[in-house]
């Protein structure tokens, strides 16, 4: 039990938090023991929904607050937080938000905070040494996880879906259970689960290897005339979702052949190579472990600038349903549409937001 003297200001938790169990709940009660006041940073907060994510940072904040006693619902607030390419951009953010949200309540200039997090966690160790935050080692939360739950339920079909529900009352947050049985009705759901199941059977056909795999893929980033090209996939995973063109890289290509091959196939886009090679302005690798559905995904997203000529035709093909050119301005209002962290791709290369969180102007 912390003492009055160890109190902070503000205790912290940063999560996904995608299916509220037990051990999310403890964490929340250990911060109430740190400090009067709790912030709840949920990463991945303004992503499309998707098996891995399949609820919206509102739904999210929603089972943190029935995961607690009535009395203790104002002590917490939750802070949504995209994802970024620069993570000291996401660390700078949320220490800034934090602590203002500290002052908002009365605490002083620069507030003590306490980040209840795993002595291996390496947003902890980035955070805890900037001036007035200090580490509190998470209580033990081993236990069926998010990820567990989400696999019982997306397994289940629709009319079983009751019935796992039931079989995982007692791992879920207080609150939850009755939260998720109204959200399984909702229309969401059934995309979800034929996304979980595609995944599903992807990883099967990787479950006999030695290693657990990593793939290496390549986007490309097309602006033209204040314009991108996006394309729409037409397949699992991100059916529907806005996204880059891209793919798998093939044991023959250089990174370069096969961001232009993928170009090709999914847009239709008929330049010179000389044209294009000419347009590229940089080659940037995003590597977040947790950025693909898929499982470790490497990319490399390639950036080409045609300049102010009208943009060429372009039609979607392979793995796309449609491609188009989309006013840059138009982007940051569609992030919630965008397969993994693509949106992020385009923000690093576009200047899309700002770090107050409104769009770039």
């Amino acid at each position: 039990m912390t003492t009055p003297a160890e109190r902070a200001d503000v205790a912290v938790l940063i999560g996904r938090f995608q299916m509220l169990h037990v051990g999310h709940a403890a964490l929340l009660r250990q911060a109430l023991e740190v400090a009067e006041r709790c912030v709840v940073v949920v990463r991945s907060a303004f992503q499309a929904r998707a098996p891995r994510r399949p609820l919206t940072w509102t739904e999210q904040r929603e089972t943190i607050r029935l995961a607690l006693p009535p009395a203790e619902r104002d002590r917490v607030e939750v802070l949504p937080m995209r994802d970024h390419h620069d993570a000291q951009r996401w660390e700078r953010i949320v220490v800034r938000e934090v602590e203002a949200i500290a002052r908002r309540h009365g605490t002083a200039a620069h507030p003590s905070v306490a980040l209840i997090a795993s002595l291996d966690d390496p947003t902890a160790a980035a955070l805890r040494d900037r001036a007035g935050w200090h580490l509190v080692p998470a209580v033990d939360r081993s236990g069926l996880g998010s990820a567990a739950i989400r696999d019982a339920l997306f397994g289940a079909t629709p009319q079983g879906a009751g019935a796992a529900l039931a079989a995982l009352r007692d791992v879920l947050a207080p609150g939850s259970a009755d939260f998720l049985r109204a959200w399984l009705e909702l229309p969401y759901v059934e995309p979800l689960r034929a996304g979980w199941a595609a995944l599903r059977e992807q990883a099967l056909a990787w479950a006999g290897s030695p290693y657990p795999p990593v793939f290496v893929t390549v986007d490309a980033v097309v602006r033209c005339a204040g314009q991108v090209l996006l394309i729409v996939r037409d397949r699992h995973p991100g059916l529907g979702l806005n996204a880059l063109p891209g793919g798998f890289i093939e044991q023959d290509e250089t990174l370069y052949a096969a961001a232009v091959r993928e170009l090709a196939e999914e847009t239709q886009l008929k330049l010179l190579d000389t044209t294009l090679r000419a347009s590229l302005r940089g080659v940037e690798v995003f590597d977040a472990p947790q950025r693909s559905q898929r499982g470790r995904t490497i990319t490399h997203a390639h950036c080409f600038d045609l300049g102010e000529r009208a943009p060429p035709d372009v039609l979607g093909g392979d793995d796309a349903a449609s491609a188009r050119w989309v006013p840059i301005v138009e982007l940051a209002a569609m992030e919630d549409s965008f397969l993994d962290d693509h949106f992020q791709i385009l923000d690093h290369f576009l200047g899309l937001t700002h770090d107050d969180g409104e769009p770039a102007a």
